[in-house]
């Protein structure tokens, strides 16, 4: 099995950007990010073995993505900031738990972390290009089945 990894993103992205949360998805991590309401961006992290999902010949990995949302501090009142992006981020998660495979191109996501980290989201803050942002990362780990051959 290959993957093919702008399908992958491109199913992350347009399942956001059809969420109704956001104005824009990008599938790269943005040198800089929108400066008007809530954004996103999605690009893969990391790639390596899903230990113990593996068949007899074959090696299964887990591929982890972060789905980056964005909100500049200035645009709204610093109180509804947290609770805009918290409703997307909810809404996100919502679906990610449920049976999220990318119409058959991922088997799932690791919800529990049984291959790594688990399903999760950090807030913070970022400062690019001269604005501030208020930022929630989600690690969104996907188990993608039989990827590799084993060679004995």
């Amino acid at each position: 099995m290959a993957l093919d990894i702008r399908t992958v993103l491109s199913a992350v992205e347009s399942h956001a950007l059809a969420s109704g949360y956001f104005q824009t998805v990008n599938g790269h991590e943005p040198l800089s990010p929108p400066t008007s309401g809530i954004t996103a961006a999605v690009w893969t992290e990391q790639i390596g073995p899903a230990r113990g999902a593996s068949g007899l010949n074959s090696t299964s990995a887990r591929l982890a993505l972060l789905v980056r949302l964005y909100a500049p501090l200035w645009q709204q009142e610093p109180d509804a900031i947290d609770p805009a992006l918290m409703d997307a981020l909810v809404a996100l998660m919502a679906a990610y738990s449920g049976d999220f495979t990318l119409d058959g191109l991922v088997r799932a996501v690791d919800l529990q972390g049984m291959y790594g980290e688990p399903l999760g989201a950090r807030a913070g803050y970022l400062a690019e290009a001269g604005t501030e942002y208020r930022v929630f990362t989600i690690t969104l780990p996907l188990i993608v089945n039989d990827l590799w051959t084993q060679e004995a």
